[in-house]
C-alpha cells in the first residue's frame, strides 16, 4: 500500500481565487462540505460539522500547519474517522497539503495526503480506499466552485 495520496488539477481560475477559496473557511465549507466553526489559523484547531448527505454525524476536526499565501495551505486530522462514539485522538494523524502553482492565467493545485503507514492496521486500508476516491471528488468540487 502507498503511503499517499496525489491528485492534481488545472483549475481556470487564478492562484488568489483557488487559495481564497482553500483558506476562507465559509468557501472552504461550501465546496468541502462542511460548516466550520471559525477561520483556519496556522497552528489553531478547526472544528465543524460535515454537511455531506449521511455524514452530518461527523465531526470535523484538524489542526492547521502551514499557511502560505498562494503557495501552500496544509492540515493535520484524522482520515475517515467516521464511526460514531470512537475516538480517534489517540492515532496519528495524516498531513493534508495544497500547493498551488500558477498556470498561464489558471492554478495547477495538487493535493497530498501523507502518513498513511502510521494508520492502525485494522482501518489502514480503508481510510486510504476512502479518502482516495474522496480526494477525487473534492478536486471536482473546487474545480466547480472557483471555476
Amino acid at each position: 500500500m502507498n503511503d499517499r495520496i496525489e491528485k492534481k488539477i488545472e483549475l481556470a481560475a487564478p492562484v488568489s481565487r483557488v487559495w481564497r477559496a482553500l483558506t476562507d473557511h465559509r468557501e472552504f465549507g461550501e465546496w468541502f462540505r462542511v460548516r466550520l466553526d471559525s477561520p483556519f489559523a496556522a497552528g489553531q484547531e478547526s472544528r465543524g460539522r460535515i454537511t455531506h448527505p449521511g455524514f452530518e454525524h461527523v465531526e470535523w476536526r484538524s489542526v492547521v500547519k502551514e499557511m502560505v499565501p498562494e503557495r501552500l495551505f496544509s492540515f493535520t486530522w484524522h482520515p475517515y474517522a467516521i464511526e460514531p462514539g470512537v475516538d480517534y485522538s489517540d492515532e496519528p494523524p495524516t498531513l493534508v497539503e495544497f500547493r498551488l502553482e500558477p498556470r498561464g492565467e489558471g492554478t495547477l493545485l495538487t493535493v497530498i495526503e501523507s502518513g498513511f503507514d502510521r494508520i492502525p492496521a485494522h482501518r489502514r486500508d480503508e481510510a486510504f480506499r476512502m479518502n482516495d476516491g474522496g480526494w477525487s471528488a473534492q478536486m471536482q468540487n473546487i474545480k466547480r466552485h472557483v471555476e
